[in-house]
């Protein structure tokens, strides 16, 4: 039986109460008497070895910057690229060469410390929240 109020999104989550038949790949959720059903979501890489400006089917993607030498990954105007509010996009440093998150003029990108990933191994989320100003969360430095 459905839920009021939760609608349904056909092969992402469906609310149920009780017993529920479960899709090859879904993983079930259960918290006080509620089950969500839903798909697996498996994140796709995106491999980079030199500096890099975003895309859009970065959306959602794993961007891995691997440099051995110091690279920027560069966020463009949404003039150029619209991502939709709310996109996000993981970065990961897998190289030795550290990884700064540069705003193309007119984007803003609020971030603390800073907009560099710390170290080798070191990840971050950029979420969008308006037109051109996106947010920089993880493991970063100055």
């Amino acid at each position: 039986m459905a839920i009021r109020n939760i609608p349904e999104v056909p092969g992402y989550l469906t609310p149920t109460l009780g017993s529920t038949s479960i899709a090859s790949g879904a993983t079930v959720t259960t918290v006080a008497g509620l089950t969500l059903n839903g798909a697996v979501i498996n994140l796709t890489t995106n491999a980079q070895s030199s500096s890099y400006t975003l895309v859009l089917a970065d959306s959602g993607y794993l961007v891995e910057m691997s440099n051995v030498s110091a690279n920027n990954l560069t966020v463009p105007l949404n003039s150029s690229v619209a991502f939709p509010i709310g996109t996000q996009i993981n970065i990961l440093q897998t190289g030795v060469g550290q990884t700064t998150v540069v705003a193309t003029v007119g984007v803003t990108i609020n971030a603390t410390p800073g907009l560099k990933l710390r170290t080798q191994w070191s990840s971050a989320t950029l979420i969008k929240r308006a037109t051109d100003t996106w947010i920089l969360v993880g493991d970063l430095s100055a």
